[in-house]
């Protein structure tokens, strides 16, 4: 269950970033103008962004929960904490927010041949693999697995499951057109392709040359492919 743990503080009237009009439409001698605009104050998408990128730099640096702050975040992101608080009622909502902004899309897939599909989704992991803001959320996701049940759950949901649901799509078209053998279950194919980078990054965290995708991929694929594939 979410709890709140920072409760939030009176509005920041130094807040501006995303305030409505400035001027007061009441006022004597103010045009009054026909306005279609909803009620409420305008996010603003440069303020958001500003909110997530301080907290993913804060989770890199900590990698906890705990020793993360609305105030911290407010101060690193240059905001209010009212600013914060109108968008996520906690600081967990917060870090679930900045794993999903963290995440890359996936890479267009054309499904011309399997080869090239499963070194885009290699070049993809690889890409995040390097990336410090991601290898502070992995340690923070699992760190905090017990204490924070759902942010676990939405940084499967939303980052590890999605992976590999794409690598499953397509392994089951490289099946389906005789690329890929057929006897070898789904799962395990997929463990095949991944695995070896994953050990190499937590073997050797410099060691992930931009070609081990091409290489994992050509390597692989000389055991799993079908026998009317031509792969390189």
């Amino acid at each position: 269950m979410i709890t709140p743990m920072d409760n939030a503080g009176p509005a920041d009237p130094a807040v501006g970033a995303d305030s409505g009009r400035a001027d007061d439409p009441g006022a004597p001698g103010t045009p009054q103008v026909p306005c279609a605009r909803p009620r409420g104050r305008p996010r603003s998408a440069a303020a958001e962004r500003a909110i997530l990128d301080a907290t993913l730099r804060l989770i890199g640096r900590h990698r906890s929960v705990a020793a993360l702050s609305i105030e911290a975040v407010a101060q690193e992101a240059g905001v209010g904490k009212a600013t914060i608080y109108r968008r996520w009622p906690n600081k967990e909502a917060l870090v679930i927010a900045a794993v999903e902004a963290a995440e890359q899309p996936i890479p267009e897939l054309d499904g011309e041949n399997v080869r090239d599909d499963l070194i885009r989704l290699l070049v993809m992991m690889r890409q995040n693999l390097l990336d410090r803001r991601a290898e502070g959320l992995v340690s923070l996701v699992l760190g905090e697995v017990g204490r924070h049940p759902e942010l676990h759950r939405r940084y499967h949901e939303v980052v590890i499951e999605r992976r590999r649901e794409a690598m499953r799509v397509v392994l089951r078209r490289g099946v389906a057109t005789g690329e890929l053998r057929g006897d070898i279950p789904i799962e395990l194919m997929k463990d095949l392709f991944t695995a070896p980078m994953l050990i190499r990054k937590m073997l050797d965290d410099t060691d992930v040359p931009a070609d081990l995708p091409e290489l994992i991929v050509d390597s692989v694929l000389r055991g799993v492919a079908g026998s009317s594939d031509e792969t390189r």
